[in-house]
């Protein structure tokens, strides 16, 4: 099924997951918003080319909020249907107990707060019956971690996720569908080469799945394949 005239903003576009998600939503028929980090060409400025004006670029540091409330107002007369938060850092595989102060605040701003204050922010501009979804994964899930490892960055996630759990039950009247979405162990310079799916096969399946959520309202924990993934 075609989707039309319906708007995605997807932050955190400039490169592999994000990149593929926007042109994923192009390839439906969307109107697509990414933002990219600074003034640098990226591959969705050259996406941005051959859309036929269908794709927007807009500069954003998540982990600035003054920035955040600058886009919420460039945007402010949009209508979103999606809102897509694509963030994640690493620093190393580092026991918890040797990992640096700055490195692990450096982890968590970017990969739980920052997501969360554009979460907060732009909440008002998705539609009543739209989506607001975060890039999560199942190593922030805690009952699924029996190896360890990768300490911070599971922590980073896992902080991501409670932080949308309070959000849900801040606003448990909400009709609109909230999404923690893992995309699978892929092949990124964060998964590494040795990740099982490509951004190929898992953009796709992100995709279907955020549609078939469509008009759930309440937070759900999901994968690519559209199963459930255990807290």
């Amino acid at each position: 099924m075609t989707d039309t005239r319906r708007t995605a903003l997807v932050v955190g576009a400039s490169r592999t997951l994000g990149l593929a998600l926007a042109a994923e939503y192009l390839r439906r028929g969307w109107d697509v918003i990414g933002t990219v980090r600074g003034s640098r060409r990226t591959g969705l400025h050259e996406l941005a080319e051959t859309s036929g004006g269908r794709l927007t670029v807009e500069s954003l540091e998540m982990t600035d909020p003054e920035q955040i409330l600058a886009l919420r107002d460039r945007l402010e007369r949009r209508t979103l249907d999606l809102l897509f938060v694509n963030a994640a850092i690493a620093r190393g595989d580092i026991p918890i107990g040797e990992v640096p102060t700055d490195m692990f605040t450096d982890v968590m701003v970017t990969n739980a707060l920052g997501p969360m204050r554009v979460v907060e922010v732009f909440r008002p501009l998705v539609a009543p019956a739209g989506t607001i979804g975060v890039m999560s994964s199942d190593q922030g899930s805690i009952a699924l971690n029996t190896d360890g490892g990768q300490d911070v960055y599971r922590a980073s996630k896992s902080a991501l996720n409670q932080l949308m759990r309070c959000h849900a039950a801040r606003h448990a009247e909400d009709t609109r569908t909230l999404l923690l979405m893992d995309p699978g162990w892929v092949r990124t310079e964060l998964g590494g080469p040795e990740a099982d799916l490509s951004v190929e096969e898992s953009i796709p399946g992100v995709a279907e799945t955020i549609e078939g959520h469509r008009g759930k309202s309440g937070l759900h924990f999901v994968d690519y394949q559209g199963q459930v993934v255990p807290w």
